[in-house]
């Protein structure tokens, strides 16, 4: 039953990858994936990167400590983004080296080249994953300092003595 190759004697199903049908139109099912993928990750950057000149002109208008950590964390995103980039490039060239080798008819070594680009794909997904674990990480420090100085803000309303007559 399709790539499933059913015993019957000993009631159990194996899968057989050589079974497995590859043809020219399997590795080009990635291609709009991959491109939306890289379309994102080059978004991010340019936002990170929009964010990192921002601190980096109030830093050096007024230095704060709290803007060099956040431009130390920056720094470490578009690192991860620019892995990312290149993982989803690759992805994307041996999807498309996959393409020639299977037009070639080298149906065996498109297996494998295609197997490899899924590998990278995967790889690009992880990092996506661990981009985003650290983007939650500096917003939640953000909130925590925002939460502090409204905090503030509220202990010294209630410090303050009245405006106005005295009765």
């Amino acid at each position: 039953v399709g790539s499933e190759m059913c015993i019957r004697d000993r009631m159990m199903c194996e899968w057989s990858a050589s079974t497995m049908e590859l043809t020219l139109t399997t590795p080009a099912l990635l291609f709009p994936a991959i491109s939306l993928l890289l379309l994102a990750f080059t978004n991010r950057f340019l936002t990170l990167a929009a964010l990192m000149r921002d601190l980096y002109a109030r830093h050096k208008a007024q230095p704060d400590p709290r803007i060099k950590g956040q431009l130390a964390n920056l720094r470490y995103r578009i690192l991860i983004i620019r892995n990312m980039q290149a993982f989803g490039v690759g992805s994307f060239f041996t999807c498309v080296l996959c393409m020639f080798v299977l037009f070639a008819g080298q149906l065996a070594l498109g297996k494998w080249i295609f197997g490899g680009s899924l590998i990278l794909l995967l790889i690009a997904l992880g990092l996506s994953l661990r981009e985003i674990q650290v983007s939650v990480d500096a917003l939640n420090l953000r909130l925590s300092d925002i939460e502090e100085l409204a905090e503030q803000s509220t202990a010294r309303s209630a410090a303050k003595p009245p405006l106005g007559p005295v009765s």
